[in-house]
């Protein structure tokens, strides 16, 4: 009787976070798009991906950019908006994205900077609310699209992925990206369809004069 109790436990946590991230995938796969297939969006919003420790994006945030620069110079986007985390003096991801971008030929007048995404949520929050973005390509690696997809979608941006997978990367950091996406993708759909938590705000900043939102 124990036993068949905490299977049951056992079975219903392990629902509890596979059921979103499911849910995730399958809303996330006509929204995924090859770079060439992509339609024309006037925005691609980068996700901050951590920093090594002389202060330069890590591959994975390398990758990041590289695939917005490309989607860039193939005339599917007008405007790259970085997105990371600016909470210590020393650790400044967008001013590193940044960085790399003009070192891939970004002009730097094409290049927008938000210094307050400190986590996907936060991110597509100012994209809309903050830097007016009605429509834009998610970039982003494959195992993070489907919770970026929702989140922003869930907040008014019409959103499509393009996979920033750009190298093999290792297994066990795979491991370990997919295993955190199961909480994250849970606490996604609550923080964008139920609590809705404010992130840091601040002076609307819209990107085209025009999607300045109410």
């Amino acid at each position: 009787m124990i036993f068949r109790i905490a299977m049951i436990l056992v079975t219903a946590g392990v629902a509890i976070f596979a059921i979103p991230r499911l849910a995730s995938e399958i809303y996330a796969l006509n929204r995924i798009v090859k770079p060439d297939d992509s339609p024309q969006r006037p925005v691609a919003i980068v996700f901050g991906a951590g920093l090594q420790r002389d202060g330069s994006p890590t591959p994975v945030l390398r990758d990041r950019v590289a695939t917005a620069a490309g989607l860039y110079f193939s005339g599917k986007v007008q405007k790259l908006l970085l997105s990371g985390d600016n909470r210590f003096v020393d650790y400044n991801e967008p001013g590193a994205m940044r960085a790399y971008a003009l070192e891939l030929g970004v002009p730097d007048e094409d290049i927008v900077l938000d210094y307050a995404g400190r986590r996907t949520y936060d991110t597509c929050y100012r994209a809309k609310e903050i830097f007016g973005v009605q429509q834009a390509i998610l970039v982003t690696q494959r195992f993070h699209l489907p919770r970026a997809l929702v989140i922003c979608n869930g907040l008014g941006i019409d959103g499509v992925g393009v996979s920033a997978d750009l190298r093999t990367y290792r297994k066990s950091s795979l491991s370990i990206w997919n295993l955190r996406e199961l909480p994250a993708t849970l606490v996604a759909y609550i923080d964008t369809f139920i609590t809705r938590p404010l992130p840091v705000l601040g002076n609307k900043e819209p990107i085209f004069p025009q999607s300045t939102p109410e």
